[in-house]
């Protein structure tokens, strides 16, 4: 199966990235995604179910903990994996 996550941090700062943000941002670019789009506004990354769910809760844990005071996220199946 194929995921894809959408994902905003807060609180926001128009200024300059949170710590919060930039963690969010490490996360999904280390993990085992196929597709990452990483915006100001909002975020996304997509692969696999496994990939995804464990970026998912790296992302979670991580950001919580660099001061996130809320994070939003969906979670869609878009498919199913090439195999």
């Amino acid at each position: 199966m194929r995921l894809r996550v959408e994902f905003t941090t807060e609180p926001f700062d128009l200024d300059e990235a949170p710590a919060h943000a930039v963690v969010a941002r490490e996360v999904v670019e280390a993990a085992e995604l196929d597709e990452v789009d990483v915006g100001p506004f909002g975020n996304t990354a997509e692969g696999g179910a496994d990939a995804v769910l464990t970026a998912v809760d790296a992302l979670l844990r991580r950001s919580l903990e660099a001061g996130a005071t809320r994070i939003s996220l969906q979670v869609n199946v878009v498919g199913e994996d090439a195999r």
